[in-house]
């Protein structure tokens, strides 16, 4: 990748950060900004106290939100330099995967066939990670009400599956950052230390393993 980047994804599992990173850096670049909008799924409680009567419709909604943003993502093209989002598309499958049994995914995969979705591939996606007892803790402190109900198995399950979606991603530049000892978000030095990585990475698989800034 050498020219500047047009469309940057913000990827990991639950509570690691991914939104307020990808809002500060929509902020500090001046580029549009493309959020998940978990708030606005009606079945996202329902779903975390019963996983299994509720997966499907949790899925579905997430589904045809991701149309909508897909098509703002290529309308957005038109008007902004730069654009960042919170999510990458292809990893909505790996949810269904985990939550789905068979014949609801089956399902799924027909109706998201049906929606014909053709993304905008990322110019650079940054996946952060941590350990589940770090992302466990920042979900406490956060307090969002639904989240109150979600098990630490399956958060383990969730950042297995995301370990093993970046494993083997090569769709794009890929920026792999542990955010375990680091709050990018909070800290200016380790946000501008992070930045300066995010705008320098062009091309292949990197790894990002920073020590927590002091003072």
């Amino acid at each position: 990748m050498s020219r500047e980047p047009a469309f940057i994804a913000v990827e990991g599992p639950i509570g690691v950060g991914k939104t307020a990173l990808a809002e500060r850096l929509a902020e500090r670049l001046n580029a549009g900004l493309v959020l998940e909008s978990q708030a606005d799924n009606p079945f996202l409680e329902r779903f975390y106290r019963d996983r299994k009567g509720s997966a499907l419709p949790a899925q579905l909604f997430f589904l045809f939100e991701r149309a909508r943003q897909v098509e703002n993502l290529r309308q957005d093209d038109l008007f902004s330099s730069l654009r960042i989002a919170d999510f990458l598309l292809e990893r909505d499958r790996l949810f269904a995967e985990l939550n789905l049994d068979p014949e609801e995914l089956s399902l799924y995969e027909q109706i998201r066939a049906r929606l014909g979705m053709d993304p905008p591939q990322p110019d650079l996606v940054v996946y952060l990670q941590a350990p589940v007892d770090v992302l466990a803790e920042r979900i406490t402190r956060r307090g969002i009400e639904h989240e109150r109900h979600l098990e630490r198995d399956y958060l383990e399950q969730v950042a297995e599956r995301y370990a093993s979606f970046f494993h083997d991603y090569d769709a794009a530049p890929l920026l792999i950052v542990n955010v375990a000892a680091i709050d990018p978000i909070h800290n200016d030095v380790e946000f501008e230390a992070l930045l300066e990585r995010v705008k320098s990475t062009r091309r292949g698989r990197h790894f990002y393993n920073p020590i927590a800034a002091f003072g």
